[in-house]
C-alpha cells in the first residue's frame, strides 16, 4: 500500500460522512414534509379529504392489565344465575348425571368451536360487534346491530333479577329472618296467621307478598313497587360506576365478582355436606336415567343451555376479546373458559342439591312426626290394632327406616280402608322429585333451606351477595356488548355513552318493578333472546365460513396463533355447527308453537300459581320483541344492497394518516380478497383497488396525475417510517 494511502482513506471517508449527512438532512426534510402533507383521495372526478387532526392511533385501544383479568371476565360473563338455577333444575329434569353426557358432547360440538369463532374474530379485527360484521362483509353488518338489540333487551330485565337480589342481601341483616315464619294477623277479637301464608309457605308468602307484592295478571299493573324501583336504581348506578371507564374500571372489579362467587358455592358445599340429608341429595342428582338420554327433547335443551351458558351471540364475548393482543392464544382461553363453565355449573348443582337434600330431609322428618302422630291416634282409637306394629318399634325415637315399615304393614293389613286413614308416605325421593328452576329456586326453595341453617342471616347474606356477583359479572358483558361496538363505529365518548345507556334502561326498566313486574320479566326472558340469539350465531357462522371463507379463516387464526388450529375446528364450522344450529333452531320454533304463549300467575285467594295465556296485546309485544331483534338484518342488508346511503363503504376509503401511521381503516367490500393476516390491524392492511389514486401532496405543491409508488399508492408510507416498528411491516 502507498504511504499516503492513510491520508487519502481519511479524506474518502470523509466525503463519505459529508454524504451520509447531506443525506440524512435530505431525508428530515423530506420527512417534515411528509408530516406536514395531505391525504388526497381521488375517485375519478371525486376528491375528498378525510383528515382526522388528533386522532389516536390505533394501537392506543385500551387493553387488559393482564391475561388474568381478562379470563376473569369472560368466565364472568359466561358464568351466571344460569349456573345456579337452569343447570341443576335441567340435569334433575332430564335423566341426573345421565344428562352431562349430552351437555358434554354438545359441548365439543356447538359450544367451544362457536366461542372460539367469536373469540378469534374480535381480536383479530379489535373491533365490537358492529365493526367486526361490517367488516367481514358490510351487507351482514347488521348482525352486530342485532346483537346489541338483543344485549339491550336482556340487560332490561337481567339488572331487575340483581335489584330482586340487593333486597333480599339488604334484608339477611336480622335474626331471624324476616321470611323465617309466616306473619301474625291481629283484629279486635284475636291474631291469627295470614290465610295466603298458611295456605301457601313462608318463604313463597314472602317472595309473592313481601317482595314483589304481585297482581293476579300481567294486565293489572297495580302501580310500581318503590322496594323494587329503589334496588333497581341501585343495581343501574352499580352497573353505570362499574362501566364508565369501560375495562379500565369494571376490569377491577372482576376479581371480585368472578372469584367470590366460587368462594361462596365452595363454603356453602363443605357447610351443605355436614347437614342431615345432603348426601341423600347428591347421590339423586347423579343417579342416571339412561332411557331419558335418548329422548330429542333432552338434547334440545342441552344445546339450548350450551350455547346460552356460553354467552354466545350477545357479542360481550366479541367486546372483550377485541381488548387482547393479537397474539394471544385465544384458542387456549376457549377451551378454558368453556370447561371453568361446565365445572362451575357442576359444582353449583352439587351445592343445589346437597341443600335441597338438606331440606327435604328436615320437611321429610316433619311429614314423619305429623304422620306417626296420626297413627298413635288411630292406635288409641282401634282403628288400627296395636299387635300389627312390630314390638321393637318404640313411638317415643322412631327412624324414619321404622316409620317406613309401619307404614307398609299398615297399608298392607287394611288395604281397603287404607286410602281413608289419609296416611303419607314421606319419602324423601318426593321432595326432591319437585323440580325448580329459576326464581323459584333461589327465593323460595333456597332460601327456605338456609332458614334451617345454623347462623343463617350469615348464610344468607353470602348467598345474596353471590347472586349479585354473578349478575354484575354477566351484565358487565352485555352491557360491553353494547356499549364497544357503538363507541367502535360511532366515535362518542364512552362515559357519556355508558351513562345514557344505563339511564335509558333504567326508565324503561320502570315496567318490570310494577306489581305485575315479574310477569314482564318471564315475557322478556323467554321471547326477547332466544330465537333472536339463534338466527344471530347462524349468521356468524355463515358469515365466516361461507362469506369470509373458512379456508382464509384458518390460515389468519395460524398467523395470529402462531399455529395451524385443529382441522376439527374446520369441519365443524362449516359443516356440524351450523347444521346443528339450524336443527336447534327449528326445533325451538316447534317447542315455541306448540307451547301455549303464557305466563304462571299468582292467585292471591288460592295462594298457588295459575296458568294464564297473554292477552291479545300481550301477544303482540312477544311477537314485537322477536321481530325487533332480529330486525337490524334485513335492513342494513337491503340498505347495503341498494346503495341507499352514500358512505365510507361505498366506493370511497376512508383513511387517515398519523405520523405515517394508517389509522381508520377502509370498509372492507364485498368480494374483497384482502385477508386478515395482511397487517396488524386491519387498517393497516393494504386498501383493494377500487380505480382511484391515493398519495400524499406535499404541500404547495401542483396535484400529480399518478400514484408515486407502491400497488395502491400508498407504498412509499412503509419506507418513510424509521420508528415503526418491523412486525407492522
Amino acid at each position: 500500500m502507498p504511504k499516503n494511502s492513510k491520508v487519502v482513506k481519511r479524506e474518502l471517508d470523509d466525503e463519505v460522512i459529508e454524504s451520509v449527512k447531506d443525506l440524512l438532512s435530505n431525508e428530515d426534510s423530506a420527512d417534515d414534509a411528509f408530516k406536514k402533507s395531505e391525504l388526497i383521495v381521488d375517485v375519478q372526478e371525486e376528491k375528498d379529504t378525510d383528515v382526522e387532526e388528533g386522532s389516536e392511533v390505533e394501537d392506543e385501544r385500551p387493553a387488559w392489565n393482564s391475561k388474568l383479568q381478562y379470563i376473569l371476565a369472560q368466565v364472568g360473563f359466561s358464568v351466571g344465575l344460569g349456573n345456579v338455577w337452569r343447570f341443576p333444575y335441567l340435569c334433575q329434569k332430564n335423566g341426573g348425571g345421565a344428562y352431562l353426557l349430552p351437555y358434554l358432547i354438545l359441548l365439543l360440538v356447538i359450544g367451544i368451536p362457536l366461542f372460539f369463532l367469536e373469540l378469534s374474530v374480535g381480536q383479530r379485527i379489535r373491533r365490537g360487534s358492529i365493526g367486526v360484521w361490517n367488516y367481514i362483509s358490510p351487507k351482514l353488518g347488521g348482525i352486530g346491530f342485532a346483537s346489541c338489540v338483543v344485549c339491550f333487551f336482556v340487560a332490561l330485565y337481567y339488572n331487575v333479577i340483581i335489584g330482586w337480589s340487593l333486597f333480599y342481601f339488604s334484608q339477611s341483616f336480622q335474626q331471624p329472618l324476616p321470611w323465617d315464619q309466616c306473619p301474625l294477623v291481629k283484629n279486635a277479637s284475636h291474631t291469627f296467621v295470614e290465610p295466603e301464608c298458611e295456605k301457601s309457605s313462608a318463604t313463597t308468602y314472602y317472595w309473592y307478598r313481601e317482595a314483589l307484592n304481585i297482581s293476579s295478571s300481567i294486565s293489572e299493573s297495580g302501580g310500581l313497587n318503590w322496594k323494587m324501583t329503589v334496588c333497581l336504581l341501585a343495581a343501574w348506578v352499580v352497573v353505570c360506576l362499574a362501566m364508565i371507564k369501560g375495562i379500565q374500571s369494571s376490569g377491577k372489579i372482576m376479581y371480585f365478582s368472578s372469584l367470590f362467587p366460587y368462594v361462596v358455592l365452595i363454603c356453602f358445599l363443605i357447610r351443605a355436606l355436614l347437614l342431615n340429608g345432603s348426601i341423600d341429595g347428591i347421590r339423586h342428582m347423579f343417579t342416571p336415567e339412561l332411557e331419558i338420554m335418548l329422548e330429542p327433547k333432552v338434547w334440545r335443551e342441552a344445546a339450548a343451555q350450551v350455547f346460552f351458558a356460553l354467552g354466545l351471540g350477545f357479542g360481550g364475548v366479541i367486546a372483550f376479546s377485541s381488548y387482547n393482543k393479537r397474539d394471544n392464544n385465544c384458542h387456549f382461553d376457549a377451551i378454558l373458559v368453556s370447561f371453568i363453565n361446565f365445572f362451575t355449573s357442576i359444582l353449583a348443582t352439587l351445592v343445589v342439591f346437597a341443600v335441597l337434600g338438606f331440606k327435604a330431609n328436615v320437611i321429610n322428618e316433619k311429614c314423619i312426626a305429623e304422620n306417626l302422630e296420626m297413627v298413635i291416634k288411630l292406635v288409641k282409637m282401634g282403628n288400627i290394632s296395636q299387635d300389627i306394629i312390630p314390638h321393637h318399634i318404640n313411638f317415643s325415637a322412631v327412624t324414619a327406616e321404622d316409620y317406613h315399615l309401619v307404614y307398609d304393614i299398615i297399608q298392607k293389613v287394611k288395604e281397603g280402608e287404607f286410602p281413608s286413614l289419609h296416611l303419607n308416605s314421606c319419602q324423601i325421593e318426593d321432595e326432591l322429585n319437585k323440580a325448580v328452576q329459576g326464581t323459584g329456586l333461589a327465593f323460595i326453595a333456597f332460601t327456605e333451606a338456609m332458614t334451617h341453617f345454623p347462623a343463617s342471616p350469615f348464610w344468607s347474606v353470602m348467598f345474596f351477595l353471590m347472586l349479585v356477583n354473578l349478575g354484575l359479572g354477566s351484565m358487565f358483558g352485555t352491557i360491553e356488548g353494547i356499549i364497544t361496538p357503538i363507541v367502535d363505529t360511532f366515535k362518542v365518548r364512552k362515559e357519556i355513552l355508558t351513562v345514557i345507556c344505563c339511564l335509558l334502561a333504567f326508565c324503561i326498566g320502570l315496567m318490570f318493578v310494577q306489581r305485575s313486574g315479574n310477569y314482564f320479566v318471564t315475557m322478556f326472558d323467554d321471547y326477547s333472546a332466544t330465537l333472536p340469539l339463534l338466527i344471530v350465531v347462524i349468521l356468524e357462522n355463515i358469515a365466516v365460513s361461507f362469506v369470509y371463507g373458512i379456508d382464509k379463516f384458518m390460515e389468519d387464526l395460524k398467523d395470529m396463533l402462531g399455529f395451524a388450529p385443529n382441522r376439527y375446528y374446520y369441519y365443524m364450522w362449516k359443516y356440524i355447527s351450523p347444521l346443528m344450529l339450524l336443527s336447534l333452531l327449528i326445533a325451538s320454533i316447534v317447542n315455541m308453537g306448540l307451547s301455549p304463549p303464557g305466563y304462571n300467575a299468582w292467585i292471591e285467594d288460592k295462594a298457588t300459581e295459575e296458568f294464564l295465556s297473554y292477552p291479545t296485546w300481550g301477544m303482540v309485544v312477544c311477537i314485537s320483541l322477536m321481530v325487533l331483534a332480529i330486525l337490524p338484518v334485513p335492513i342494513v342488508f337491503f340498505i347495503r344492497r341498494c346503495n341507499l346511503i352514500d358512505d365510507s363503504s361505498g366506493n370511497l376509503a376512508s383513511v387517515t394518516y398519523k405520523r405515517g401511521r394508517v389509522l381508520k381503516e377502509p370498509i372492507n367490500l364485498e368480494g374483497d380478497d384482502a385477508s386478515l393476516i395482511h397487517g396488524r390491524i386491519s387498517s393497516e392492511m393494504s386498501s383493494p383497488n377500487f380505480g382511484k389514486n391515493i398519495y400524499r401532496k406535499q404541500s404547495g405543491s401542483p396535484t400529480l396525475d399518478t400514484a408515486p409508488n407502491g400497488r395502491y399508492g400508498i407504498g412509499y408510507l412503509m419506507a418513510d417510517m424509521p420508528d415503526m416498528p418491523e412486525s407492522d411491516l
